[in-house]
């Protein structure tokens, strides 16, 4: 009888040592009768009997009738799957012996017998019903049994897919682990009674971690499996981070400023083409971004990039990561946009990436802005618009770190600036910045190209202090020193217009009157664009009102100071009279000597700008 064993261990396989096997079985069988036949599987010979092989094996059968003309008495057997530990259990089978039919040797113990021919045309209930047995009504209704097939799977030859062994294991795991996230959600859900809504407790499913072991041919058609059966994205999104993490090894400690170490670094054990080939398959296995109950987090996002940029993934795969990123760029740190360039002698950062996501996220938002509808115009701090500015913050940060770079030509420098528009951005500060940085960097920039590249500083969105440090900035040319000066008297103008009751409002919103003879998603779209610039006129006189307030207050001590310099007759007489003790105020009431400007009268933050 065949036992069969219903508690495999998925840590220790059930591997026989093969010489005390052919011991045991030579002993058992030839101790009381001779052997007639000689079977040679991988260098290991086996005295057996024609009789039990024959009643079972049809192979044995076919090579005994076509060698009964020569008299040959060995047979060599090179290709049999699972070699000689699988043609052992083969033969006991063939001689009634018991042993055991455990997770660990099903599946090459079903190879051997379909090799064998070991089929009901022989003989009733042969090896192969009793394996296929085994499969449908143990290994079938069990996610541990199998991960353990389908872990011995990956060392037997094709005929393992020919017997139908993988896909079978692929269907017991996935719908096996289904059923069993399906029963544990009951039990991990909780109801809050204020609310009146479902909590789900967070949990990471255990067979996350023994997927890790598969080859990644196996795992994908696993997780693919999986997501049609209707798993929680939650734990396909766990699944993948954590295979990443085993096989991609330094996925998460990537390091800036020397890719090629990076190169080195790297798993030894797994070739390159390996790595393309698991970055690619865990690309297509990401969920869907609109069926996705939780996000893909954005730093095993960037992981992913920065490893498929090193081992040259498929372009599919890279534009794929890229869109994901480039539609929640407005949450994305400055350190995950520093990805290195895999080009020698190239910039130290890839640049023409960070444009691509740029251009994503652009997208996505124009794209929003068109499948609203009706003519409401959306607050200044709408998600939408705050997204917009939060991604300008960034990208002008980006710039102010990538701007140093020595190997940075001026062409990806202002494509980035190109990229985002001028609506993105309140203040040029940030802009300014990062220009003024690449300048002093690099000192060898013709005229011309100092003029085209101070060409996309707006001198209307900058700060007075910004203004201030430009006005006294020797890198920028003089054209642009004259414009910042120009500037400075046409805000302080529009200042004191605004005072008056005058402003520029009053042209702008003359503009905003939509023409009959224009069609209605024409008008929409002009009166977006007219909100849009209202709103950010208003942020801009809102930064120019503060800083006229200061101005003023700097007015007031400076007339105070005047007036406390000039004695009259009336001050000389007031403290003449103040000296007598019956008027005298109490020591600790004496008003304060006013301060003078430029000793902590100064409100404004520093110059984060300067970079003199």
């Amino acid at each position: 009888m065949v036992a069969q064993d219903n508690k495999p261990q998925l840590s220790s396989l059930y591997i026989p040592d093969c010489t005390k096997l052919c011991n045991t079985l030579n002993n058992r069988i030839f101790q009381d009768v001779a052997g007639d036949v000689t079977i040679v599987v991988n260098g290991e010979s086996y005295l057996l009997h024609k009789f039990p092989l024959v009643s079972r094996c049809g192979k044995f059968r076919k090579m005994v009738a076509e060698a009964m003309n020569s008299n040959l008495s060995m047979f060599q057997i090179n290709d049999l799957p699972g070699g000689a530990q699988a043609f052992e259990l083969a033969a006991k089978f063939c001689y009634g012996m018991n042993f055991e039919i455990t997770a660990g040797n099903i599946a090459f113990l079903r190879c051997a017998a379909e090799y064998l021919e070991m089929t009901e045309d022989y003989q009733e209930e042969n090896l192969i019903s009793r394996t296929e047995a085994y499969i449908d009504e143990v290994m079938a209704h069990s996610i541990e049994k199998s991960m353990e097939v389908l872990f011995t799977c990956e060392s037997l030859s094709n005929i393992v897919q020919q017997v139908d062994i993988p896909r079978r294991c692929v269907d017991a795991i996935a719908r096996n682990a289904c059923k069993e996230q399906l029963t544990s959600s009951f039990d991990q859900l909780g109801c809050d009674e204020e609310l009146g809504d479902l909590k789900e407790a967070a949990y990471i499913d255990w067979w996350v971690e023994d997927l890790s072991g598969l080859r990644i041919d196996f795992y994908q058609q696993v997780i693919s499996e999986m997501m049609t059966q209707g798993i929680n994205c939650c734990s396909v999104i766990a699944s993948l981070m954590h295979y990443a993490q085993v096989w991609l090894k330094g996925i998460g400690k990537l390091q800036i400023w020397n890719p090629a170490r990076l190169r080195s670094n790297c798993n030894n054990n797994i070739k390159e083409n390996d790595q393309k080939l698991i970055v690619e398959s865990l690309v297509n296995l990401l969920p869907p971004q609109e069926k996705s109950s939780m996000p893909v987090p954005l730093t095993f996002l960037f992981g992913l990039l920065r490893m498929a940029i090193m081992v040259d993934a498929n372009v599919s795969s890279r534009l794929e990561l890229e869109r994901r990123v480039g539609f929640r760029l407005q949450m994305v740190a400055l350190d995950d946009l520093l990805i290195p360039s895999a080009h020698n002698g190239d910039s130290l950062f890839d640049v023409d990436t960070i444009c691509r996501i740029l251009e994503n996220f652009l997208q996505r938002m124009n794209s929003e802005e068109s499948e609203e509808s009706g003519y409401e115009s959306q607050g200044f701090s709408s998600p939408s618009h705050g997204s917009l500015l939060q991604v300008g913050r960034l990208i002008d940060a980006y710039l102010a770190e990538i701007a140093p770079d020595p190997h940075l030509s001026l062409q990806k420098f202002t494509t980035v600036i190109e990229t985002l528009p001028d609506y993105a951005r309140v203040i040029d500060d940030g802009l300014y910045r990062a220009i003024d940085i690449y300048l002093k960097a690099h000192s060898m920039l013709t005229d011309d190209e100092r003029k085209m590249l101070s060409k996309y500083i707006d001198c209307q969105k900058l700060s007075q202090e910004a203004c201030t440090h430009a006005a006294q900035n020797d890198r920028l040319p003089v054209v642009m020193t004259v414009r910042v000066l120009y500037h400075e008297q046409i805000r302080l103008r529009n200042a004191m217009s605004v005072s008056s009751g005058e402003g520029p409002f009053s042209q702008k919103m003359s503009s905003g009157i939509p023409s009959a003879a224009m069609s209605p998603r024409d008008t929409y779209a002009s009166l977006r664009r007219e909100n849009r610039e209202l709103k950010l006129e208003i942020a801009r006189m809102r930064m120019r009102l503060n800083d006229l307030e200061k101005e003023q207050t700097c007015m007031k001590q400076e007339m105070l100071d005047n007036t406390g310099n000039s004695r009259t007759f009336f001050t000389s007489l007031s403290k003449g009279i103040g000296k007598i003790s019956i008027f005298s105020a109490p020591s600790g009431n004496k008003r304060q000597k006013p301060l003078k400007k430029g000793k902590g009268n100064q409100t404004g933050r520093g110059r984060r700008d300067s970079i003199s």
